[in-house]
């Protein structure tokens, strides 16, 4: 049976209260705030929950919440106040201290016994709650220093760091037929077809955990079998037609291998992410032979990727307040810009068509 401390100046009420919650409970009853801090520190190991009034002598119910407040047991016991004060400003003063529940004198069983036995399980289950959350955050923290100490392990291994500087030699190739189709577009058509490229390798501690997360073995092989995203490039254009085109233009030249291709552009994700991602086969030539690297080449529109990088900010900070409010603004933002690069695109259409049909000059 877990303990209720009751605390009430009036032995009345101390004993109605007795009657009412004895049949499930071990009552300990206090007459002031002073006798009641001192039942708390006697039994703050098994208290199941305390009934306090708040108008006593010597030390008030407001006192008592204060201290137990400071000490930490408010989050731990929960406290139900005992009164026949209905003034809202009170309860909303007792709520904002922390009080867990209101009960109202003259006392009705039936309602004392409810919302004692609601309070004390919903507490329970609060508790439950959080020490699972707390035994997650440990489990969480002991994988990462797993992931990180075999991570610093394959860093360390030969074969793992030529594949890197492969994988790297990839992306190079991608980034050079890149830029030339860039330098030629300069050339004939007087602009662009895009405006930054970004590049990146997976790190070590990352390809341990998506292999772990696969089931795959950790060795080069598995690398090289399994993922796809290693070797990473990000492409960003002005319009989408530039991505289209640019991306079409890549996989047809030779010894590029289109392995794999996502439209996330023309099928949106449901949170309004929009690139195009391809998978994509590259020889690289090294001293004494060619080989095929996997190599993930992302195409967006700038405000596409000024959009990713604040849902990315989203997804990876903790503690973030509102969180469903900004996932339905990024919703709505997402939406608007693929509108948005649309109608641009339109607008320079028109601009170079109204150059094309322009007099020349003799």
């Amino acid at each position: 049976m877990q303990r209720i401390l009751v605390v009430d100046d009036a032995e009345l009420n101390r004993e109605l209260l007795r009657n009412i919650l004895d049949d499930e409970y071990i009552i300990e009853m206090a007459e002031d705030g002073e006798q009641a801090l001192d039942k708390f520190w006697e039994y703050q190991d098994d208290l199941g929950a305390v009934l306090l009034d708040l108008h006593m002598p010597n030390m008030d119910g407001f006192a008592v919440i204060t201290e137990l407040k400071e000490e930490g047991w408010l989050k731990k016991i929960p406290v139900l106040i005992i009164s026949t004060e209905l003034a809202a400003e009170v309860e909303s003063q007792c709520l904002e201290l922390g009080v867990a529940d209101f009960i109202r004198k003259p006392f009705v069983s039936s309602i004392v016994r409810n919302r004692v036995r609601n309070t004390i399980e919903l507490f329970d289950s609060k508790k439950h709650l959080e020490q699972t959350i707390e035994e997650q955050k440990k489990a969480l923290k002991k994988r990462d220093r797993i992931i990180q100490m075999q991570a610093e392990k394959l860093q360390e291994a030969e074969p793992f760091n030529r594949l890197m500087m492969e994988y790297s030699s990839a992306i190079m190739e991608v980034e050079t037929r890149l830029r030339v189709l860039n330098e030629e577009f300069s050339l004939e058509y007087n602009r662009n077809p895009f405006e930054s490229i970004k590049s990146r390798l997976k790190s070590p501690a990352s390809i341990y955990e998506k292999l772990a997360r696969k089931g795959c073995p950790v060795t080069v092989e598995s690398i090289r079998e399994n993922l796809k995203d290693v070797a990473g490039l990000r492409v960003i254009c002005s319009f989408p037609d530039d991505i289209y085109h640019l991306a079409e233009l890549l996989v047809k030249q030779d010894n590029i291998t289109l392995l794999g291709k996502k439209d996330y552009i023309k099928s949106p994700k449901s949170n309004g992410y929009r690139s195009l991602h391809l998978i994509l086969n590259v020889p690289i030539f090294l001293s004494n032979e060619k080989k095929y690297m996997k190599v993930e080449v992302q195409f967006r529109t700038i405000a596409m990727d000024f959009w990713a990088s604040l849902e990315h900010k989203l997804k990876y900070k903790k503690d973030i307040d509102n969180t469903e409010e900004i996932v339905g603004q990024l919703k709505a933002c997402a939406d608007s810009i693929g509108a948005l690069d649309y109608q641009m695109q339109e607008i320079r259409d028109k601009i170079d068509s109204s150059r094309e049909n322009e007099p020349k000059r003799k």
